[in-house]
């Protein structure tokens, strides 16, 4: 029996079931999918870039 465990997102910061982790961080299904699909002149483009960058740079570090 697979088991649900809610993770939050680093990019939406909601609790979701399903995505990828990235080193010590999770990303969910529909954040990847957006980010896979925005170009970079996309307005989002550099909020993606700034919430992936807390995953190598941790504020209490």
């Amino acid at each position: 029996m697979e088991q649900q465990n809610e993770n939050t997102c680093i990019i939406c910061d909601q609790k979701k079931g399903h995505g990828i982790r990235v080193y010590t961080e999770f990303i969910c299904d529909d954040c990847e999918a957006e980010m896979v699909k925005t170009d970079v002149v996309d307005a989002k483009y550099p909020f993606f870039i700034h919430q992936l960058r807390r995953i190598w740079y941790k504020k209490d570090a």
